[in-house]
């Protein structure tokens, strides 16, 4: 599986710190940017194209996104066939679960600002672990998208 990653300032140290992360762990991971801290940069440049790979292959790939709150990365994520975006901005992990299990999201929107380290990487590994359910109702829900 191939892992995207993408971010603008906002979570910049974070997508640095969780890709050594996921490095560690044996994923392959395709950083689409930013690939330097610039304040003026815009997320829709970077989340774009980690939407594009999921959306291209989304039995084969995941992503995580990050911005500020995550919210307008998971706007442009969302605006790609196949891909279902997820926001986690800190607290209860069992957001992350629930946006596998239901809902087979395939991209984390992680909202740097509020979410630190650990946390990210409890909810990156939680993300990667869940499996979708499977259930008919849940499956019936997504084909209704």
């Amino acid at each position: 599986m191939k892992i995207h990653l993408a971010t603008d300032h906002a979570g910049y140290e974070l997508k640095e710190e969780i890709m050594k992360f996921l490095v560690d762990l044996d994923y392959e991971i395709v950083d689409h940017g930013a690939f330097e801290y610039n304040a003026g940069d815009d997320y829709p440049d970077f989340v774009v194209k980690a939407a594009r790979a999921v959306s291209n292959d989304p039995e084969h790939a995941k992503a995580f996104v990050f911005g500020a709150s995550g919210e307008g990365e998971d706007m442009v994520a969302d605006k790609f066939d196949h891909v279902r975006s997820a926001v986690y901005y800190g607290g209860n992990l069992e957001i992350v679960k629930l946006a596998r299990e239901h809902n087979d999201a395939n991209i984390l929107s992680i909202g740097a600002r509020f979410v630190k380290l650990p946390e990210a990487k409890q909810a990156v590994q939680l993300f990667l672990e869940t499996p979708f359910s499977n259930e008919e109702r849940h499956a019936r829900r997504i084909g209704k998208f």
